[in-house]
């Protein structure tokens, strides 16, 4: 078996995907009609061994509705003819989605505007205020 890098410390091996060829929606005519070109990746994020439990948990948040309820991601590629061009497509958006579980978002700390920041916004809220209130009508005496 051999085992796809995704990452330095993170490779799944090629038995933990499941792949399937059916055939393609769209245009295409015969051809479409008659070959299997389109591929469907399944793969067990919830059993695979080489995926850390908080890459995990980050992988069913970014697969939404990709995830099943049982922890299989389900993708489908069928932008090509050629079953070929579509399996690796389908591996690579594989790839890229746990990269993108992989990077942990850094935690927001909420800051409070300073006091000189509260004067600028202020003193910009009465300078509109003025520059509107001079589109007004004009008094004549």
């Amino acid at each position: 078996m051999t085992a796809i890098p995704v990452t330095r410390s993170i490779a799944i091996d090629d038995g933990e995907l499941q792949e399937t060829a059916t055939r393609a929606g769209g245009p295409g005519g015969q051809h479409v009609n008659t070959t299997d070109s389109a591929v469907i990746l399944k793969f067990d994020v919830a059993n695979s061994p080489n995926l850390p439990d908080a890459v995990k948990m980050r992988l069913v948040e970014l697969a939404g509705s990709r995830m099943t309820r049982e922890g299989v991601l389900v993708l489908r590629g069928e932008g090509s003819r050629s079953q070929l061009l579509n399996r690796q497509e389908v591996r690579e958006r594989l790839i890229a989605l746990i990269r993108d579980a992989t990077f942990v978002p850094k935690k927001r700390r909420p800051t409070k505007p300073s006091k000189a920041a509260k004067a600028r916004r202020v003193e910009g809220k009465v300078k509109r205020a003025g520059v509107k209130a001079g589109r007004g009508r004009v008094k004549v005496d």
